[in-house]
């Protein structure tokens, strides 16, 4: 060993499968989903996609209440393995969702529809009238 170089044998000197030198390319920040995100909201393009019936509600909140109508569907993970959108934004879509009376959060992790909810995937509700919970 080369005592000049305090890194020889280290195995982040040797190329791992992809030939990358045991380093992961992660890219560019504003690859990543939620880059930058202090976890308290949402990236801007989460809610760019589509129309929303409100203000505060993103494209993804009709498919997840209308997900929470089946008895197999109860928690992010659940609709996170629907493809509708990653766990960690299901999670938070929840709690808004709940924090607004269409779900209730039984426990942590654990979510229902409400009849609220139930009255909103009817057209029966307009969530633009709709209040947080403090």
């Amino acid at each position: 060993m080369d005592e000049g170089n305090p890194n020889d044998g280290d195995s982040s000197d040797e190329l791992d499968a992809s030939g990358s030198g045991g380093e992961r390319d992660v890219g560019d920040a504003s690859d990543r989903p939620n880059a930058g995100d202090t976890g308290d909201e949402p990236d801007a393009d989460f809610r760019s996609d589509a129309d929303v019936s409100a203000d505060w509600m993103a494209p993804v909140d009709g498919d997840i209440v209308e997900l929470m109508r089946s008895e197999d569907v109860f928690s992010p993970d659940h609709i996170a393995d629907k493809d509708v959108c990653r766990a960690p934004d299901a999670a938070y879509r929840c709690r808004e969702l709940a924090k607004y009376g269409l779900l209730k959060k039984h426990t942590m992790g654990m979510y229902d529809i409400t009849d609220l909810g139930e009255r909103y995937l009817d057209g029966e509700v307009d969530p633009n009238d709709l209040e947080p919970d403090s």
